[in-house]
């Protein structure tokens, strides 16, 4: 999507953290396991980030944190800065989580957002520019190094354009409504399959990017400029080059040739895409992803 150049950006929802440094030893266990599974958006292998099992593991000291939206003003910085693009899409995305929190029931507060590069420590452990982006219950934060937006293009094949970029963390913020309704305590996330609940809470969040996309034209900032300009074909076009990138049975064709379906733990590329567009289509009250059979995910 391209921002409205006069729309204003106030600041304060993009935090970043320097790159961090190994200071000491420790141990796993749940850590482990958490990055393990908010690690699952990229297919990736993380089990190096959380230590070998013998009890040693990083343990990492932040930089001192900046706020990279100090120069991020107006929708024409979101428009040339990546950092200020994801200062863009946080304001919008709150605005329209603020007044859609009825709709679902909830008591809508912000997630915490924080850009890092390297690596950099959680409320789910260590996590790294390998991780790709996550939402981290714990601490109701999203992380994300945004050189991942680099290996979306190159390594996932997606487009890769702005709308793509902010799908992402659309996605992202729909596990933090997610979180707040509720629905991770009240989902059995431990099995995988294509009608898994942990297929069921990724297409959940895949609508409510949607549902976000279809409403971001009208989603106005504090001074009542829209933040967005109207979404073209071609810009929802690459948001759902980045749904199919991302999805299990593209992840696992690239790395083994070969697809797996009881294994999925986010969605076919097929199925992420038609939950976004239901979203975009229908808003986020469409999005009841548990309540159909698994024939019709």
């Amino acid at each position: 999507m391209t921002f409205n150049e006069d729309s204003q950006l106030s600041g304060g929802k993009v935090k970043r953290r320097g790159r961090t440094a190994a200071i000491g030893g420790g141990g796993v266990g749940v850590a482990a396991i958490v990055v393990f599974l908010v690690a699952q958006f990229t297919g990736v292998d993380l089990s190096g980030l959380v230590g070998d099992g013998s009890g040693t593991t990083q343990i990492q000291q932040q930089d001192e944190t900046v706020q990279p939206a100090e120069e991020c003003r107006t929708g024409r910085d979101a428009n040339q800065r990546v950092e200020c693009r994801m200062e863009g899409a946080a304001e919008s995305l709150d605005a329209y989580w603020t007044g859609e929190a009825d709709s679902l029931g909830i008591a809508y507060t912000t997630p915490g957002f924080w850009l890092f590069d390297g690596s950099t420590d959680t409320g789910c452990g260590q996590a790294s520019a390998a991780t790709g982006p996550f939402y981290c219950p714990p601490d109701r934060s999203i992380y994300l190094d945004t050189a991942f937006y680099d290996d979306l293009q190159s390594r996932y094949g997606s487009s890769g354009g702005p709308l793509a970029q902010m799908y992402v963390v659309a996605h992202e913020w729909g596990h933090h409504v997610q979180q707040l309704q509720g629905t991770f305590a009240d989902t059995d996330r431990s099995g995988t399959g294509a009608s898994s609940g942990s297929v069921r809470v990724e297409l959940q969040a895949d609508c409510y990017a949607g549902a976000w996309v279809g409403s971001a034209a009208t989603t106005r900032d504090a001074s009542g400029e829209t933040f967005f300009e109207p979404v073209t074909r071609a810009q929802i076009a690459d948001a759902l080059s980045a749904a199919s990138a991302v999805g299990d049975d593209s992840i696992q064709e690239r790395a083994t040739g070969r697809v797996d379906p009881d294994s999925f733990t986010h969605g076919s590329s097929a199925q992420r895409q038609a939950w976004f567009t239901r979203g975009y289509e229908r808003g986020a009250t469409a999005c009841d992803t548990f309540s159909v059979p698994g024939s019709q995910l």
